[in-house]
């Protein structure tokens, strides 16, 4: 099992958006049956045996064993990862775009982006999984507190000069071999948890 998944296929996506196959990927990180998920979610066990069927068509869960009880034979299924990210590639036709209008200072040209980097992460995430290889990337998560939005845009306009200044001394355009990394930074107010708005603390 992955700790995550992407999820690219549009089909897919719309499988583990129905709630209850989204309880049912809930339920199966660990292994489990039919018959003791139906216990769990409330279905009678051909009801749930209908939606293991429909996630395991596309690959969101997968057989651990098969039991032999009576005259039945008894599936025991688990997830494939312990969480899903539906990629904007599920949504091709609508997918966001950064590339033509650059705005630094735009919030939904911030979310195009954090698109973008889900889904050429997660297309590059499958390929490596395919070739049983790592993907070679690397993150900072961090928060700052600014006492002003006169220090806020100070802090934004250093970053921009000093990451401009490193991507200026390592950048190599005709280097032999070379390989293009896409850098990608983000500054954003924070989420108060409990109302999913911007929290006032910070």
């Amino acid at each position: 099992m992955f700790d995550i998944a992407v999820i690219e296929n549009p089909a897919a996506a719309e499988a583990s958006l129905d709630p209850m196959r989204a309880r049912l990927l809930a339920e199966l990180a660990e292994p489990a049956s039919a018959t003791t998920l139906a216990a769990r979610v409330g279905l009678p066990r051909q009801k749930v045996n209908y939606h293991l069927r429909a996630l395991e068509q596309h690959g969101l869960i997968e057989l651990v064993e098969e039991r032999r009880k009576g005259n039945v034979t008894e599936r025991v299924m688990r997830a494939t990862a312990a969480s899903y990210v539906i990629s904007p590639a599920a949504l091709a036709a609508v997918r966001p775009n950064p590339t033509p209008a650059p705005d630094r200072l735009s919030a939904r040209w911030l979310l195009a982006i954090a698109a973008r980097l889900v889904q050429d992460v997660g297309t590059l995430i499958t390929g490596a999984d395919r070739a049983k290889k790592r993907v070679a990337t690397f993150a900072l998560d961090g928060t700052v507190r600014f006492a002003s939005a006169s220090d806020r845009a100070a802090f934004a306009e250093e970053l921009a000069a000093a990451v401009t200044a490193l991507v200026g001394k390592y950048h190599d355009e005709n280097a032999p071999g070379g390989r293009e990394h896409r850098v990608v930074l983000a500054l954003h107010p924070t989420v108060n948890p409990t109302t999913g708005t911007e929290s006032e603390e910070s």
